[in-house]
């Protein structure tokens, strides 16, 4: 991560833990802008931030992590240029859940170390660890299929690999939020419980901008229209990038 990047990511994790999941656009809005934020994929010869999709990420992924109010990728994506905007919101959905599993991981691992059951930790137990590590693979794998969307952004054709992430993202989401639930009981659901908003916003943005059957059908399509024969060239292609 370069220094502005980092930057931008300070700047915008200590926001959106102020604001949190309560936040609207007609309260905080105001905050949004004065950071400029809705600018991100704005050029700077037209006054915007003149951010790239890897910069897109970075905040979105924040906003999910923090469960954020206000559909601050939607603002962003209004201005973007170039790119479909269902396209691009459905990346950005990817990196939401991507950020919001991370942040539900973390929960539920703090709780499984903190509560006490027959004597010991409920993380001491070997089907707690279990699950746990299942969900870790989960949101690891998440993260990285947007990541691999945002680079394919900024190169310029992304179809493949947006679709890949919010169907790896929507996959993710049924055994993250599983597990959390699970690990934590009855005050996973309780609305002033942290994990209450996450798994919420979740099982939201896995149904927007395309669910399972719509990107599993469009990855399908491509497949078969290619032939077998030009599966892993085409794949092998879209990995080689440094």
């Amino acid at each position: 991560m370069n220094e502005s990047r980092r930057m931008l990511a300070e700047m915008a994790d200590h926001l959106f833990a102020e604001l949190g999941p309560d936040a609207t656009e007609e309260s905080d809005g105001a905050r949004i802008d004065e950071l400029g934020l809705p600018l991100l994929l704005v050029p700077e010869r037209e006054g915007g931030f003149g951010g790239d999709w890897l910069d897109a990420l970075t905040v979105f992924r924040l906003a999910g992590f923090h469960a954020l109010g206000i559909d601050l990728p939607a603002l962003i994506v209004a201005r973007a240029e170039a790119v479909e905007s269902d396209l691009a919101m459905a990346f950005a959905r990817s990196c939401q859940i991507a950020g919001a599993l991370d942040a539900a991981l973390a929960l539920s691992v703090g709780y499984v170390n903190e509560r006490q059951q027959f004597g010991r930790p409920l993380g001491k137990f070997q089907a707690v660890q279990q699950n746990l590590a299942s969900f870790a693979c989960e949101a690891a794998a998440a993260n990285c299929a947007a990541m691999g969307a945002a680079q394919a952004l900024d190169r310029g054709e992304a179809h493949f690999e947006i679709a890949a992430a919010k169907l790896r993202a929507n996959r993710a989401v049924e055994i993250g939020t599983t597990v959390a639930h699970q690990v934590h009981g009855a005050i996973g659901f309780t609305q002033d419980y942290r994990l209450h908003p996450l798994t919420r916003r979740l099982w939201q943005w896995r149904s927007e901008f395309g669910n399972d059957a719509y990107w599993s059908a469009r990855l399908g399509s491509k497949v078969i229209a290619q032939g077998a024969d030009q599966f892993w060239p085409e794949l092998s292609a879209r990995t080689d990038h440094s």
